[in-house]
């Protein structure tokens, strides 16, 4: 299977039709720069809104849940291997974290301590802190992600390039801490957060049916805008915008 540029994934995404191509002559670089990994969104755009600054105290509190859900792990998984038990889908997430994912965990809080939540360190610079291989941290950093202890997401940025068009290139992901159910469960009275009030929850979901019925309301083109941004966001709004002037323009015809 073939790599795709931004521009060519964009496309296809937005009028859900696959891009074809010809293969470019041997020897001739490639036109539109190299390809984002799936899921991306531009550096700079989001963040602000990604990123939260721990409470007082709220790192240590979220360090001693992990491990305590690390510890119900290991004692659920010895519980079934001896047959006393079958395991609930939230038990199984808790056996699947591993003292590495603990550890690279307990790096990520630190850097959100220090670094008021921006956390954004590359796979090197963790293998360098926590001592473990790069192959170790993308496999804890997945584990961390599926039982719910943290929130990811893939960057990319625009770089200088020759060529029509712009080029764009993986950077480093963000990250954020959470407390997932299968954890809270688990934790006696003092680790547990306070609870939100009804109106507070109630609020937030009628914050979150809007913006599912505003984007549902939105084009191809304003869509790409306010989920993607800058400037890619603004280059696929442009891209959806031409795919439904052609789709109208065949539905006149027709």
């Amino acid at each position: 299977m073939g790599l795709f540029s931004v521009g060519e994934a964009g496309i296809a995404a937005l009028s859900g039709m696959p891009v074809c191509r010809s293969r470019a002559k041997s020897g001739a670089p490639h036109p539109t720069g190299a390809p984002v990994l799936r899921g991306s969104r531009e550096a700079g755009t989001f963040e602000d809104t990604f990123f939260s600054v721990p409470a007082k105290g709220e790192t240590d509190r979220l360090l001693a849940a992990a491990r305590r859900a690390l510890d119900e792990g290991r004692r659920l998984k010895r519980e079934a291997r001896a047959g006393k038990r079958s395991l609930s889908v939230a038990e199984r997430l808790l056996t699947l974290l591993t003292s590495a994912a603990i550890r690279v965990y307990e790096e990520l809080l630190t850097l959100a301590r220090l670094c008021k939540g921006q956390v954004y360190p590359s796979y090197a610079g963790l293998a360098e802190r926590t001592g473990l291989g790069e192959a170790t941290i993308g496999r804890v950093l997945n584990i961390l992600e599926t039982v719910g202890l943290l929130a990811r997401q893939r960057r990319f940025e625009r770089v200088p390039g020759s060529g029509p068009g712009p080029r764009y290139a993986q950077t480093s992901n963000v990250y954020r801490a959470l407390l997932p159910d299968c954890v809270k469960r688990i934790l006696p009275r003092r680790l547990r957060p306070a609870p939100l009030p009804d109106d507070d929850i109630q609020r937030r979901a009628d914050v979150e049916q809007a913006t599912r019925d505003m984007l549902a309301r939105l084009g191809l083109g304003e869509r790409a805008r306010v989920e993607i941004g800058g400037e890619l966001g603004e280059l696929l709004a442009r891209m959806g915008a031409t795919i439904e002037a052609r789709q109208r323009d065949t539905h006149d015809d027709d």
